[in-house]
């Protein structure tokens, strides 16, 4: 019989084992490696078997366990110490409180998925994996920081896989007491409920669970709750499960229940309300909608400059580098639901336009969701160098006029949290030679402080865990409900070959089997006699994705081939769990995007973390950072005519690196230790862990957007809103000018025919400003080194040019002196922006005019 229900029984704790109950709703767990063999310590067989999960723990464990664990007087101390190290940890000052200067009083940080521990699967890929660790170095640092999410009852889904190979999904329901969440209840200890009005007259309520992540607390909605109909319960039932309008309404909840859910637990926690909104990718974009529609109700503002308020505060964060990974609605989907008074006061029409694809070539019959976070945030990033230039590019139409290089997304390079992704084995050596320091601050360079056989072991020991786990994983899966395993499963992998792994999500253009290409080579590599290599492979694709299913049963189809069966697996299921195995136990990370759609690809940063080298193709952050030492650049063939042409070259490429560079320098050994090879991973490790992880990205975060985005949103409030009142009049008043404005002519003096370095260009500039002041703009004198077609460079710079007295006859002189310092072919023009001291930048409005 099957149950129609589950839930979870606590046991009654003694007094001395009381704060088990603390460390357990606490998610630092996950990351702390005193407080997870703690628990472990309990039972460590059923430990695994309930998922490594300390709230399941105490609910599995039986009451007698437990009144036994009372009486150990060493395992009560342990769980004293432990306890005392949490409140250490959540109570005294870190990075954030020691930062000078002004500085936010709460961030809210929107996300559709968050990866904090393989037992709260509430992501599908990097996006939840980043957003995990951002809240998780947010929580180390200090910084005061909210997740904002939905609780999805069935995660997002379990994979295995047929005997065809095919993809296979589940979805078993999770119990949220039984994690180890806890339900946000009001003064009288009724759970609290966010409502939104929607379309027909129906009304989405949601209830709050809160996380623990350390000191950051997470908020996730939950649709499922006795308020609502039996449809309305299921908008929250799986990550990414449906489309259309589905979707919308997770959105909606995620954005307009968040806000609305953030406001109910600042009020009952008396935290302050959040000064800066960060929505991470364009899902949660409703959040800004929202909070025009709190200013303009309670506040009083009109619509311009509550949209002003809103993206003085607000980061948005752009993941995809193509516009089919952006969610874009049908226009009259959206006009019905602001039609049913979810905005109350927000001019629905005017809403609607910051979705519209308007630009020449845009579909103003649909609403995107990127577009309306990029109106709605007046800070915008990328997630690597090469991501925000992609973004620059992908998004210009956003600002007309403007050159690529100047459009207003800059980039943070994502990182990955090192207390969570480097192994213990790895962890216990560090703490031993440098103690708790930061990763950042280790040399393991200094051989006297590390040797190569001590660094060799440890590398040795995780492969030999990834082994032990791969076997296991795979006898699991062909057991079909009997003990028999197939013999051949005793012998898969081996600890002494060379290592490759893969594994991430399975869109099309990740190129999952990029390495089948030639299978003929590539199984002449796996099975060479004196040097064979082996490859350790997961991923899941969308349950809707038939593509990537395709290309999951290709290589599942290959592994199973007796001739390289025990030299190449696909481990099933991938996730946090299986990754912390799989990221140390590999030689080299392998990662064949299509470049540039690898907007950033942390999994290769955990790798490195853990002494892996990579191969790649240089996209993401490895175009970035990778600098010949720490691992391998896979060509990119640009120039192929076709598809196949590209994917050929490319593999080819592949298979020669890994043929003629990587199997060499490995079996290359003295002593039985590959000497070359730990050069790269020393170097590796030093040098990525300095930059590569989210300690980095969460510091960049906040001086780079946080801190700009607070003064923003504290200026615009000051005066009962005053100054958003005026900026959103100066943008009112720009807009209507500037047709009308011109530069009637430049002229400039004291250069030679032919300049030389320290020559002085003087530059004089007569500029009609119909309606402006020369207060309203900036005349700039943009110059440096030009191309063929006479274009400046990228890296160009740009002088403000100063009024020469009042306008006469309209016109008014601007001039300047600029010393020569740029040598070669060397350019210059003239332009007016708007100036305002609450612009960004002096293209955000994407109002320019040059020189003719």
């Amino acid at each position: 019989m099957k149950a129609i229900r589950t839930f979870t029984v606590r046991p009654v704790l003694a007094e001395s084992l009381a704060p088990l109950d603390r460390l357990a709703a606490n998610w630092r767990w996950s990351w702390s490696r005193a407080t997870h063999a703690l628990f472990a310590s309990m039972d460590p067989e059923l430990w695994e078997t309930i998922g490594a999960n300390p709230a399941r723990m105490l609910g599995a464990l039986g009451q007698d366990r437990l009144d036994e664990l009372a009486r150990d007087d060493g395992f009560v101390h342990r769980v004293r110490e432990e306890d005392e190290r949490l409140t250490a940890y959540l109570e005294g000052d870190r990075w954030f409180q020691q930062l000078e200067g002004d500085k936010p009083v709460h961030i809210a940080y929107f996300s559709p998925e968050f990866g904090v521990d393989g037992s709260l699967p509430q992501y599908s890929g990097g996006l939840g994996i980043l957003a995990g660790d951002h809240l998780k170095s947010a929580s180390d640092l200090g910084v005061p920081l909210t997740g904002v999410g939905l609780f999805y009852r069935a995660g997002y889904f379990r994979q295995s896989i047929g005997d065809d190979g095919w993809q296979q999904e589940s979805y078993p329901l999770l119990d949220p007491y039984g994690l180890g969440l806890t339900l946000l209840r009001d003064e009288d200890g009724a759970p609290v409920e966010i409502a939104l009005d929607l379309t027909g007259g129906r009304v989405l309520h949601a209830r709050v669970w809160i996380a623990d992540i350390g000191r950051v607390p997470l908020l996730l909605l939950d649709s499922e709750t006795p308020s609502n109909s039996e449809e309305l319960r299921r908008v929250t039932d799986r990550l990414y499960g449906g489309g259309g309008e589905h979707r919308l309404l997770q959105e909606l909840l995620l954005g307009v229940g968040g806000v609305r859910a953030i406001r109910r637990w600042s009020e009952l926690t008396g935290r302050p309300t959040p000064d800066v909104y960060h929505t991470n990718e364009g899902h949660a974009g409703f959040q800004g909608l929202e909070r025009m529609s709190e200013l303009i109700t309670q506040d009083g503002l009109d619509f311009d400059a509550a949209l002003t308020q809103v993206r003085a505060g607000t980061v948005f964060t752009t993941h995809t580098p193509v516009p089919a990974g952006i969610d874009r609605f049908p226009r009259e989907l959206i006009a019905d639901y602001l039609a049913s008074g979810l905005f109350e006061g927000l001019d629905a029409a005017r809403a609607i336009a910051l979705g519209l694809e308007t630009w020449s070539g845009g579909d103003q019959g649909v609403f995107n969701m990127a577009v309306l976070g990029l109106h709605l945030g007046q800070h915008a990033n990328g997630v690597s160098l090469l991501h925000g230039e992609v973004s620059r590019g992908m998004f210009g139409m956003l600002w007309p006029g403007i050159d690529t290089d100047e459009v207003p997304i800059t980039s943070i390079t994502n990182g990955v949290h090192a207390p969570t992704w480097v192994h213990p084995a790895l962890k216990s050596l560090s703490e031993r030679v440098w103690g708790d320091a930061h990763t950042d601050t280790h040399d393991w360079n200094d051989r006297e402080a590390v040797s190569d056989a001590e660094l060799w072991g440890v590398r040795q020991q995780m492969k030999g865990e990834l082994v032990a786990e791969a076997r296991r994983r795979v006898a699991a899966s062909l057991a079909n409900g009997t003990t028999v395993t197939p013999a051949w499963v005793d012998d898969l992998l081996d600890p002494d070959v060379l290592t490759i792994g893969f594994a991430r999500r399975v869109p099309t253009y990740k190129r999952l089997t990029l390495m089948l290409r030639d299978p003929e080579r590539l199984t002449k590599l796996l099975t060479d006699p004196e040097r064979p290599v082996q490859i350790v492979i997961g991923g899941k694709s969308h349950p809707a994705d038939d593509s990537g299913k395709i290309l999951i049963q290709q290589l599942v189809r290959f592994s199973r081939d007796p001739k390289v069966r025990g030299r190449i697996v696909f481990l099933p299921d991938y996730d946090i769990s299986l990754a912390k195995d799989l990221y140390p136990g590999c030689d080299v990370w392998l990662n064949n995007p299509l470049r540039p759609l690898e907007a950033c690809g942390t999994s290769g940063m955990k790798a490195a973390l853990n002494g892996a080298l990579n191969l790649s193709i240089l996209d993401g952050w490895w175009d970035e950072w990778y600098d010949g030492r720490n691992g391998w650049a896979i060509p990119t063939a640009d120039t192929a005519s076709s598809d196949e042409e590209r994917d050929d070259a490319e593999a080819s490429a592949l298979y020669d690196l890994i043929e003629h560079q990587l199997v060499p320098r490995f079996y290359e050994r003295e002593g039985g230790i590959p000497l070359a090879w730990l050069s790269m991973v020393r170097h590796t490790m030093t040098d990525l862990g300095r930059k590569a992880t989210s300690d980095r990205m969460v510091r960049d975060y906040v001086q780079r957007l946080y801190v700009p985005a607070a003064a923003h949103d504290v200026a615009l409030r000051a005066d009962d809103f005053s100054e958003a009142r005026e900026l959103a009049a100066f943008v009112g008043r720009v807009r209507d000018a500037w047709p009308r404005i011109s530069i009637a002519g430049v002229d400039s003096s004291g250069i030679p025919s032919q300049a030389q370095a320290g020559d002085t260009l003087h530059v004089s500039a007569a500029v009609r400003l119909d309606g402006l002041s020369a207060e309203d703009v900036a005349v700039e004198l943009a110059y440096g080194r030009t191309d063929e077609d006479d274009a400046l460079a990228g890296d160009h710079s740009v002088y403000r040019l100063s009024p020469n007295g009042p306008a006469v006859d309209g016109v008014t002189t601007f001039t300047g002196t600029l010393p020569l310092t740029v040598t070669g072919t060397f350019g210059y023009t003239v332009r007016i922006v708007p100036a305002h001291p609450q612009l960004v930048s002096p293209v955000e409005l994407g109002l320019v005019t040059y020189a003719s």
